[in-house]
């Protein structure tokens, strides 16, 4: 599995999360590379102030984040690529939200609990599709927030880099050998077809050729547009590959 893991996705996590940030319209108020001070209090057991959101620790942070999302998501269980999709998902929305929308992915009972149903449901699914779904769904979710127009932007960058990162790790983590041409070259298709920027451009030329043709597309929301599409194109991807590897299995009992 994938418990070496752990400090690459935290890496990358910290990378997004920064180091003190106090924004007016963030929830979590006060937070230190991300931890906030209500996560802060209940990992030690006691009230902490501002102060000690800054004074907190490297060391610290890294024992909370292995312990109340790595570990509550089964992090060290989970395919590589899968684990650092659903850490980061953790990370913002919490273990819950992550297990749930994994258990309703392959469907599995949705019950909130990492167990062997779930694990094993996870490991046979296809790793890819799987990734591309899951964060669809959690960009599905970020846009329902009421502080989706102050923070959605970045939200949407990050999702869309750990998506790649997670796709890498999941390709990299294969052994040598077993990828063979045909499979490097349907990966570089289906990347493709999930480029944000292949799809923007195409929601903008055809925003332009409907105007051309004399329709109104100045109410066009085309960055929602976008999104729409590549939920859709994901969710078709992972609905593919499930039903392929049913078959695939099939004919080899």
């Amino acid at each position: 599995m994938a418990a070496a893991n752990f400090e690459r996705a935290l890496a990358l996590v910290l990378r997004h999360e920064g180091g003190f940030s106090d924004h007016p319209s963030d929830p979590g108020g006060a937070t230190m590379m991300g931890i906030t001070q209500a996560t802060l209090g209940a990992w030690r057991g006691q009230p902490v102030t501002r102060a000690d959101i800054r004074e907190l620790s490297r060391q610290e942070a890294t024992s909370i984040y292995r312990v109340r999302y790595w570990n509550a998501v089964a992090g060290d269980q989970l395919p590589a690529g899968i684990d650092l999709a659903a850490f980061d998902y953790a990370v913002n929305s919490g273990p819950q939200r992550v297990i749930r929308t994994l258990q309703g992915l392959v469907a599995v009972e949705v019950d909130g609990w990492m167990g062997p149903q779930t694990l094993g449901a996870i490991r046979a699914a296809d790793p890819r599709s799987l990734i591309e779904a899951l964060c669809a769904a959690r960009l599905r979710f970020l846009r329902q927030l009421h502080t989706f127009p102050i923070f959605g932007r970045g939200w949407m960058r990050r999702v869309a880099e750990i998506e790649r990162e997670s796709l890498r790790l999941t390709l990299s983590s294969r052994p040598a050998g077993t990828a063979n041409q045909k499979e490097k070259t349907m990966f570089d298709t289906k990347t493709l077809l999930q480029s944000r920027t292949v799809w923007a451009n195409v929601v903008g030329f055809g925003s332009i050729a409907l105007s051309l043709m004399g329709f109104q597309t100045m109410g066009l929301d085309q960055g929602l547009l976008t999104d729409r599409l590549l939920e859709f194109v994901a969710a078709g991807s992972f609905v593919a590959s499930t039903v392929f590897r049913v078959i695939a299995t099939k004919r080899l009992i």
